[in-house]
């Protein structure tokens, strides 16, 4: 898989990346700008639905609401354009979880084949579209003690790997092998409730293969590492 990334911002993105969807569709956005996709951030509440609106009011910082504002502005204007409809009439559900059944898993679109994932990170987001099940993450690179404090939680060989690195490769290594996980899991709907140890995905500079899945790390801006993951079709 050859994984581009579109950039999103205050205005109407074509699609033309969006018709072919033999693979991800996957765009890059500064979650800091007040207009994204044409719509403006400060009117929001006209086109997300009720649960978005409320888990925004739950974000106590201004800041923080404006990312999360703007990354799901961004996500409907996609959709939307996929779907061929407005992004406020994108509807927008939960599948059921794959610990307890219940309905807060993976968010997924309402009855349509559309697969879609969203990761943001500091002021940048990330967003997917595919036909198939997808997952994008982004990270920050971390700090030297949030390494020493991960290491124990991953897969043996990538701990292994991790330490045998320099202290100053630790850092980027850790977000390149962390933003490949979480897409992995993402995708496949565990997300991280059953830890982090597996699969096994490697730091090296390319990731290691899984089986029925393509994975692949994205261009990022500095201090940050991306990747995604979609699975292969039948």
């Amino acid at each position: 898989m050859i994984a581009y990334v579109s950039r999103l911002d205050g205005t109407a993105p074509g699609f033309d990346a969006l018709a072919d969807r033999q693979g991800p569709s996957v765009w890059s956005l500064d979650t800091t700008l007040d207009v994204v996709g044409g719509l403006r951030v400060a009117d929001a509440a006209a086109t997300l639905d009720a649960a978005e609106r409320e888990r925004a009011g739950r974000l106590l910082r201004p800041g923080d609401r404006h990312r999360y504002l703007a990354s799901h502005l961004g996500l409907r204007v996609l959709l939307g354009g996929v779907l061929g409809v407005a992004p406020e009439e994108v509807e927008l559900v939960r599948e059921d979880c794959r610990c307890c059944g219940e309905p807060h898993g993976r968010p997924a679109v309402a009855g349509d084949g559309v697969q879609f994932s969203l990761s943001h990170s500091g002021d940048i987001a990330y967003l997917a579209v595919a036909d198939e099940p997808v997952g994008v993450d982004v990270e920050k690179v971390p700090s030297p003690a949030a390494v020493a404090d991960v290491l124990p939680t991953l897969h043996p060989a990538e701990t292994a790997e991790l330490r045998a690195l320099a202290d100053a490769g630790r850092p980027p290594a850790l977000a390149r092998l962390g933003a490949r996980k979480e897409a992995y899991l993402k995708a496949t709907g565990a997300g991280l409730a059953f830890g982090v140890d597996e699969p096994y995905v490697g730091s090296a500079p390319a990731p290691a293969p899984l089986p029925g899945w393509s994975l692949a790390d994205l261009p990022a801006p500095a201090g940050y590492a991306a990747a995604v993951a979609v699975r292969e079709r039948d």
